[in-house]
């Protein structure tokens, strides 16, 4: 676990960051290029990659915010009720310049001490959901698209090999930053994150560790699991199937269906919190919805019934 991957003139770079930038500049690389091959404006596609990235982190707090369990802790922050608020990070962080906090002895956590009313807003501070990046980009994707009068479906299916590569980059960043973790497992590829860590914060909530000061008991390395899963995809994606297609948008379905089938299982073995409805997972939910228009979508673009296109 490294959260801070390196720093410039004493300013930190988040590992998570750094590597949905990497995944970001990579992904957006293979657009341009993809788009000069087939005789498009290469600027497009840039153009797009820099309004997904900024609507994708829109979404992706957004739902965070809503979904992923802490959204009292945002409202507590805002109204005042600040001993609701746990910040788990040693007494002496807590009293840092950088955090300001109060010192709770009993509970060994640290309690804001003034309201902040954006807290909510500061996606820098860490947590993002995929879906809700998902979405944002999407919509960001069908406006500019639409303006500027380029193919949406064959520009959907670029965004079906290269969104998932893209995504392998970010998943290695949340190894690194220790987040998205996995169930407690035995198995020889499970990994111990470091104290105080999200795995180590977790199983001392969850009552398996006596201190939240010790390592966390080796966890199935989930993040690299989907790192591994979208790699492949956007590979069979890119490789197979983009060649053999048989109408535009048939490899952008494909990538969100077995997208959406790999989350789904992984969430099963994942021990992060994430929101839960019915049984299920925030992102489980939503990929099923996705799933099901992906399905009607490959019926009615394969059928013809969907002839247009939607970016012209």
């Amino acid at each position: 676990m490294r959260p801070q991957l390196f720093s410039v003139l004493d300013i930190g770079f988040p590992a998570y960051f750094v590597l949905l930038l990497t995944g970001f500049l990579f992904a957006t690389t293979i657009g341009a290029l993809w788009a000069r091959r087939i005789g498009e404006d290469p600027d497009v596609i840039i153009d797009l990659g820099l309004a997904m990235l900024l609507a994708g982190v829109i979404g992706g707090r957004l739902l965070h915010v809503l979904a992923d369990g802490y959204f009292w802790d945002y409202v507590h922050l805002c109204t005042g009720d600040l001993h609701l608020v746990d910040w788990h990070i040693t007494q002496a962080e807590c009293q840092s310049p950088t955090y300001d906090g109060t010192w709770d002895a009993a509970k060994h956590v640290c309690h804001p001490k003034h309201t902040d009313c954006w807290a909510w807003a500061k996606f820098w501070a860490g947590g993002l959901a995929y879906y809700g990046g998902f979405l944002g980009a999407s919509l960001a994707a069908w406006f500019l698209l639409k303006r500027d009068r380029f193919p949406f479906w064959k520009a959907a299916d670029m965004a079906g090999f290269t969104v998932p590569i893209g995504l392998s980059f970010g998943r290695m960043g949340c190894l690194l930053a220790g987040c998205c973790f996995g169930i407690r497992s035995d198995s020889p590829l499970a990994l111990v994150f470091p104290e105080r860590s999200p795995a180590s914060e977790w199983q001392y909530k969850a009552g398996l560790l006596e201190s939240r000061f010790l390592p966390s008991l080796p966890v199935l390395p989930t993040q690299i699991f989907e790192s591994a899963a979208s790699l492949l995809i956007g590979a069979f994606c890119l490789l197979w199937l983009h060649p053999r297609k048989r109408y535009d948008g048939q490899v952008f379905l494909a990538f969100v269906s077995l997208y959406a089938l790999a989350r789904f299982l992984l969430e099963f073995i994942r021990s992060d919190d994430r929101g839960a409805w019915f049984g299920l997972s925030t992102s489980q939910i939503i990929g099923l919805v996705l799933c099901s228009a992906a399905f009607l979508l490959h019926r009615a673009r394969s059928a013809g019934k969907l002839g247009f296109d939607l970016g012209r």
